[in-house]
């Protein structure tokens, strides 16, 4: 089996980045040997559709569990397609996400994404799902998708400020980033009602 864990730097004691889409690296490892595979994310400074081209990226590898903090709705829905499990909210060094792995201390997560699309982008006003309990954030994002885009409990954006609008370039790309999602999709249910 291969786990693929989303971190912040190269090797096992890295700590676990908390985006997928826009991580700095894919730690790939074999949890029974512990030998692992670091690989620089090609799509963390991507315009738009990190998240899907990351998990196609990922499904390309051969994994089978993702473990990461975050994951969109575009990049769950792409996993998901793929066949592979993820499981959000890990944190600490990707050794000590693997051992938790392991141990049976970290399961799958009842619904699909933890986070809006483009979180991670730097935009600021991320929210996670209203069933965490958390209100829309301020964000912390500085460009280029190193930002975390973190939401606050209890906070909201300022009275009457309204998110920008996306250029014509970014919901194009947001468009082809659901097709790809949909392709994807569609040929999974493809390959289903042949076996059946």
């Amino acid at each position: 089996m291969k786990i693929c864990v989303t971190a912040a730097g190269s090797g096992l004691d890295a700590q676990v980045d908390p985006r997928f889409g826009r991580c700095q690296y894919f730690t790939i490892v074999e949890p029974d040997t512990m030998q692992f595979e670091s690989m620089d994310n090609a799509s963390i400074a991507a315009a738009g559709g990190a998240g899907i081209q990351s998990a196609q990226f990922i499904a390309n590898q051969g994994v089978e569990c993702v473990l990461t903090g975050n994951v969109g709705p575009n990049a769950s829905d792409t996993l998901q397609a793929a066949g592979i499990k993820v499981i959000i909210g890990v944190s600490g060094t990707v050794r000590e996400a693997v051992e938790a792995f392991k141990n049976g201390k970290l399961q799958p997560p009842t619904s699909g994404p933890s986070v809006v699309a483009h979180f991670g982008m730097g935009r600021g006003g991320s929210k996670t799902p209203a069933s965490k309990g958390l209100g829309q954030g301020a964000g912390s994002g500085m460009g280029m998708g190193r930002g975390r885009g973190i939401s606050t409990p209890g906070t909201s954006p300022p009275a009457g400020s309204t998110p920008p609008q996306p250029s014509r370039a970014e919901e194009l790309s947001v468009l082809k980033e659901q097709f790809q999602m949909l392709r994807l999709q569609l040929d999974k249910i493809t390959e289903r009602l042949d076996k059946l």
